[in-house]
């Protein structure tokens, strides 16, 4: 039985594949677009991942620290720490912001931490932790730091004393890990005119500069000058207790807000990345409906340049349901070779990208299926046009 497909392979096949290869490009944006959305998720989870925290206790009424900004007293992890089932608690900033490197700018997530408490680097490429007070840094390799560089924060210094790897935030930018006493000092640094201009309209404040207490004015200037705060307090817990039964205790006395891993899971992936999500979902909902669109026009213009072999098959008695088959045989080997050079494309392309894009193989599977069903529908309008075929074409024109 002459097959259709095989006849466009042999006589035409320049056209086929050149058709075959631009589908496989825009089923290659589609499986990078599914594997973007898959990197964020992943990224959301490998910052809870690292934090290595089983609570998160922050600002009361906030979704903070990832979500939305929240703020704490520095000393309110001691208070953690006596509460029942409760390991390890200690407290964290986050800031995100261009960290310098000579001439150099890399945006990243400075994150301010407690050496040997939760939220330090869980392992190292290269180097050490921080093992200073002031002035070193631990930064992921996506940085483009090496050991040894001295990068700027702020008005600081540091040096880079070890590498991470696919240490993230939850938007992909890599962490930078600086002591937490520094990382305060960064959140709320003031520059020198700002400073400069607190100070006299503080000494202009008659209730701040009495004559009668002269060392008043200098409390309230050197209040202002420090950073009591932090983001969040990490809370590692007991063996033997639950998450919700060391929560809860927290909530009710110290009047702070409390997170498991599974509710901050939930707010970082419904509440965090939920717009992307649909942004995508909705690129994903147009590049279907495009490949649907150009395997139809492909097919269709395919079929009607083989109107008379149609019209020869239907005067020799051959059945409308194989001409319908060998048409849609046409065009699912059509989607097939687009597959192959989409996923292939997908692959290539992934690493070069520069936030995380996960491919996952049952993203790819679901993929699969979605392109033939999509050459399947897309084939009926050329199925339609040659059962209207008259066989009688074979003979005249």
């Amino acid at each position: 039985m002459i097959s259709l497909a095989g006849r466009d392979v042999l006589h035409a096949w320049g056209k086929f594949v050149f058709t075959g290869v631009g589908l496989g490009l825009l089923i290659g944006v589609t499986l990078t677009m599914a594997g973007v959305y898959r990197g964020m998720v992943d990224d959301a989870k490998v910052l809870l991942n690292n934090s290595g925290a089983d609570l998160w206790v922050v600002q009361k009424d906030t979704l903070g620290p990832y979500a939305e900004p929240s703020s704490l007293y520095d000393d309110v992890y001691r208070s953690i720490l006596g509460m029942p089932g409760v390991a390890r608690a200690a407290n964290v900033t986050y800031l995100t912001m261009q960290v310098r490197q000579h001439n150099r700018d890399v945006r990243a997530m400075v994150v301010g931490i407690v050496p040997d408490g939760p939220g330090v680097p869980g392992y190292l490429m290269a180097g050490r932790q921080i093992s200073r007070s002031h002035y070193e840094a631990v930064a992921d390799i996506a940085t483009g730091f090496k050991l040894g560089q001295v990068i700027r924060i702020r008005r600081n210094n540091y040096t880079v004393v070890g590498l991470t790897r696919r240490m993230v935030s939850s938007g992909g930018d890599p962490m930078v890990f600086i002591p937490l006493k520094d990382a305060q000092e960064a959140q709320f640094l003031k520059d020198n005119d700002a400073i400069i201009s607190q100070r006299n309209r503080t000494s202009a404040n008659p209730a701040f500069n009495q004559p009668g207490a002269p060392d008043l004015l200098n409390a309230v200037i050197d209040s202002q000058s420090s950073n009591p705060y932090v983001n969040a307090v990490l809370v590692q817990i007991k063996p033997g207790y639950s998450a919700e039964q060391v929560a809860e205790p927290v909530r009710r006395w110290k009047r702070l807000q409390v997170y498991t891993r599974e509710q901050m899971e939930e707010i970082l992936v419904a509440k965090l990345i939920a717009t992307s999500s649909k942004q995508i979902g909705m690129f994903l909902v147009i590049l279907a409906i495009v490949s649907a669109a150009i395997v139809a026009f492909i097919i269709y213009t395919l079929t009607m340049g083989k109107i008379r072999e149609i019209a020869v098959l239907k005067l020799i008695g051959t059945r409308n349901r194989t001409i319908a088959s060998m048409i849609m045989q046409q065009a699912v080997g059509l989607g097939l070779i687009g597959f192959i050079v989409g996923k292939i494309s997908a692959t290539i392309w992934a690493p070069m990208f520069p936030k995380y894009v996960l491919l996952e193989p049952g993203d790819a599977l679901r993929g699969f299926i979605a392109v033939v069903i999509i050459c399947i529908l897309a084939s009926v309008l050329a199925i339609r046009a040659a059962l209207k075929v008259d066989p009688a074409e074979a003979i005249g024109g």
